[in-house]
């Protein structure tokens, strides 16, 4: 046999919908809100009609009192039953509704009561203050029970005290006024309350659409896992409002854009500056993996507008992938090179055994000499004028790649740079792109075209300035030259009249130069070069160390 399941428990507690959580909350707030205020009301109310009746009997006994005709027969006649002061005492209760009339002498024995067994009697309560000649009200139990009642003195026509008035009226019939005013109040909580509940109705149905039908507990679950998403993935996110301020920035956007947290709230423009960045991010340059630059690093940026009228934007770092790229467009470019120095060698080593063996010695030495040293030519030329390693070593391989296209790459006569340079790698990054431009350019355009000569490509470095630590660069090319409308929009992310490449697109080169050399605090300009072709000129302020003494032996 299988065991018996145990029972379930029954659990008590709220339930998982919000929209039954809203509900009920708000149902609870309403009918709270319905009794304190229904407490706040009745609370003063008691007060208010026990003040009501204890001004009313005190009004009752000083018209009472005011009545000359009292006093009189208050000093001429005897206490009793049927005296003159009874029958004025009670025509007076009946016609004002009060629960007894006492008049009392200065001893406190009473000269009418409602129970004619009392009068003669001294009174229940202390007369004293009356008798003072004060005014009192209050609420009292006396021989007739609890009733709200006011005092004052009696005064004959000189205005000697000769007694007082005490006049009562029923307690139970100022609750009574109070219980009657019950039922129409607790009709206008109720009203109150339903409308709440209608309120709340609806609210709660509003919440059920928008939380679609969610418990809170998995819409928290939902805001954790959103959090943990956003700064674990390793793509930047950008949420902005419809105002264009940031509002969320996650992990990888801050490090990728160079931004902190503190940057939430601000607008594009003053956390970013302006720029391309900024002009891709809100939207005013529009379309899919649109290219920029930040810093140093090239990024993809798409945006997508959101309901409410702000937009959410991600960014995937390309830096590595647009490195990769050019170093394979680099070794394609090498292989191209070698497969033709390959071919050119073999011709060459051919000419070399046909001059062997037609023992033509001393032309086969003329010829070794003559390949050898065109290379080494090269090398000493750019070597004697660009002392810094990383700079000539880039432009000796430069040199032998332009070769093997049919383009000449030479350095000018003028140049001359010291091996002191503040950014060497910054440097030879912009050397590299407007070389690898310029030979792009000057390839296009072979010999033979009509009024074109030899294909060729001129780098200067020279220095300039008052201390000599400006270092200005000119590349020149042959190739068909910038349009001078254009000359602007060759430095834009993503702009370029190549087509893309296999890796990827184009349109970075220029504006990582732009960037390189703004950031040693230059400028970059392109112009036509003198005989045709484009003319790009760097100049780097303070591209260069100070130059420092060196020390003599004397002050060693």
């Amino acid at each position: 046999m299988s065991p018996t399941p145990p029972a379930r428990r029954l659990r008590l507690g709220l339930p998982r919908r919000v929209f039954s959580q809203v509900l009920l909350m708000q149902l609870a707030i309403a009918a709270g809100v319905a009794v304190l205020a229904t407490g706040l009301f009745l609370a003063p109310l008691s007060d208010q009609l026990d003040d009501q009746a204890m001004r009313r009997a005190l009004a009752i006994a000083q018209t009472t009192a005011a009545q000359p005709r009292i006093a009189q027969d208050l000093a001429s006649s005897r206490p009793a039953a049927d005296g003159p002061v009874q029958a004025a005492a009670e025509r007076i209760r009946k016609a004002s509704g009060a629960e007894y009339v006492v008049i009392m002498n200065k001893e406190g024995v009473r000269w009418s009561h409602t129970d004619r067994d009392e009068v003669g009697r001294v009174v229940s309560t202390d007369p004293s203050d009356a008798l003072a000649g004060r005014h009192v009200m209050e609420i009292d139990n006396g021989t007739l029970g609890r009733s709200a009642r006011g005092k004052v003195p009696l005064r004959d026509t000189s205005g000697t005290i000769v007694g007082a008035v005490s006049v009562g009226i029923e307690y139970d019939s100022v609750r009574a006024r109070l219980i009657h005013t019950i039922p129409s109040l607790f009709a206008y909580a109720g009203g109150a309350l339903a409308v709440g509940a209608l309120a709340a109705y609806l609210i709660s149905r509003r919440v059920h659409r928008q939380t679609r039908d969610l418990a809170f507990s998995d819409i928290s679950a939902l805001l954790a896992e959103r959090e943990a998403m956003l700064h674990g993935i390793r793509e930047g996110v950008v949420a902005l409002d419809r105002g264009g301020r940031i509002r969320l920035l996650n992990d990888e956007a801050q490090r990728l854009l160079g931004l902190g947290a503190e940057a939430i709230g601000e607008s594009l423009e003053a956390a970013l500056g302006e720029g391309r960045t900024t002009d891709v991010l809100s939207g005013r340059v529009s379309g899919t993996d649109l290219l920029t630059v930040r810093g140093q690093r090239v990024l993809v940026a798409n945006r997508m507008p959101t309901d409410d009228g702000g937009a959410v934007a991600t960014l995937r770092d390309r830096t590595e992938l647009e490195q990769l790229g050019r170093e394979l467009d680099s070794t394609r470019g090498l292989i191209d090179a070698l497969r033709a120095q390959d071919h050119e060698h073999a011709n060459r080593m051919h000419t070399l055994l046909g001059l062997l063996e037609l023992e033509m010695y001393e032309e086969a030495a003329e010829f070794v000499g003559e390949v050898a040293g065109a290379h080494r030519v090269t090398a000493e030329q750019i070597t004697e004028k660009i002392h810094d390693p990383l700079l000539s070593a880039l432009l000796v391989g430069k040199a032998t790649v332009a070769a093997e296209r049919g383009v000449s790459l030479a350095v000018s006569e003028d140049s001359a740079l010291p091996d002191r340079l503040v950014d060497p790698g910054g440097l030879v990054t912009i050397v590299g792109n407007l070389v690898d431009n310029a030979l792009d350019a000057a390839a296009t355009l072979r010999p033979g075209t009509a009024g074109i000569g030899h294909a060729r490509v001129e780098v200067a470095l020279r220095t300039e300035g008052p201390e000599g630590r400006t270092v200005v660069l000119r590349v020149r090319d042959s190739g068909p030259g910038v349009p001078a409308e254009q000359r602007e929009s060759v430095f834009t992310e993503g702009w370029s009249t190549k087509e893309p490449p296999a890796h990827g697109k184009r349109g970075i080169g220029l504006p990582l130069v732009r960037r390189l050399a703004e950031r040693q605090g230059g400028s970059v300009a392109v112009g036509a070069a003198p005989g045709g072709g484009a003319e790009f000129t760097v100049v780097l302020p303070e591209g260069l160390a100070e130059l420092r003494p060196v020390a003599t032996e004397e002050a060693r």
